[in-house]
């Protein structure tokens, strides 16, 4: 295996920890990780598109390098608003977000659709309430009181067996991951372990995903979806075990400008496993919207 890049130099900007690429395509764009990843999960795919836009990665309020929120507010409302604060930063960009990332960009996409020139969603986490092997994780993690118990006794299992069963869950094919990452994300648990607000960051979060997945009204997420005004990419692995890949042909019809493409041999973080792949979707699209075309049908 070739040895991975390194991950990109991060700062405070505001609340929230951001890592940026060096200054290169004259696009700016965001990227938004899932639940219990951080801005390290897009360091191969800003890699592959730093020649085309200048790239920021946020590390969501409590998860990664930002600190835990004053008011404790790990809703998807909450870190759409952490989101926004960064895009009025950057002024108008490419939008990117995975999993929780997704849900959480669609709602700013639809509050604030002056700042996004395009959203490009892997595997967005958006209410499917089809009984699945991972949500229902998520949701037991979700329940009050049993969210902290698995928690805190979690934390006595080893780093390396906690990492080795994420990567099992999310990757089509864990073969593929270079040791040098799985070192990385091994030292960054121990890191967060000691964090003492990790865990509620954690709970919270999943709390807000599974609350969205019962919001009605117009801001559930479908909703929301209707109003982006933003051409749309929605990427999904066929071999995603956490989002539904079925779920993808709803999103294809719920935003106004939306292309779907299903990758064959990935699963749910597309953009760890398959840069390359994912890079040539995307770039498609910045590509389309600088010339003011809508998306090409799937």
């Amino acid at each position: 295996m070739t040895e991975p890049i390194a991950h990109w130099p991060g700062r405070m900007v505001g609340d929230v920890h951001v890592r940026s690429t060096p200054e290169g395509g004259a696009d700016q764009a965001v990227f938004v990780h899932g639940l219990a990843g951080s801005a390290t999960n897009w360091t191969d795919l800003m890699g592959e598109l730093r020649d085309l836009v200048t790239g920021h990665a946020i590390d969501l309020p409590g998860a990664g390098y930002s600190p835990a929120p004053p008011d404790g507010d790990y809703s998807v409302s909450a870190h759409a608003r952490a989101v926004i604060g960064l895009l009025e930063r950057t002024g108008p960009a490419h939008l990117f977000g995975n999993s929780l990332g997704g849900a959480v960009c669609v709602t700013a996409a639809a509050a604030r659709p002056d700042l996004v020139r395009s959203l490009t969603l892997v595997s967005p986490a958006l209410p499917d309430l089809v009984p699945r092997y991972g949500p229902a994780r998520v949701a037991a993690s979700a329940a009050p009181g049993l969210g902290e118990w698995v928690a805190d006794r979690l934390r006595f299992l080893p780093a390396e067996q906690r990492i080795n069963a994420s990567l099992a869950m999310c990757y089509a094919d864990v073969s593929v991951v270079h040791p040098a990452r799985i070192r990385d994300a091994v030292e960054e648990l121990r890191r967060r372990d000691g964090l003492p607000y990790a865990g509620r960051a954690l709970i919270g979060s999943a709390r807000g995903i599974v609350a969205e997945y019962f919001r009605r009204g117009e801001q559930n997420l479908w909703r929301q979806a209707a109003r982006v005004t933003a051409p749309t990419l929605i990427i999904h692995g066929r071999r995603d075990r956490l989002v539904r890949p079925a779920t993808a042909r709803r999103a294809l019809t719920s935003f106004p400008q939306a292309r779907l493409v299903l990758l064959r041999n990935a699963g749910h973080v597309a953009q760890m496993e398959v840069p390359e792949a994912v890079a040539a979707e995307a770039r498609r699209l910045i590509l389309e919207t600088r010339l003011g075309n809508a998306p090409l049908p799937s």
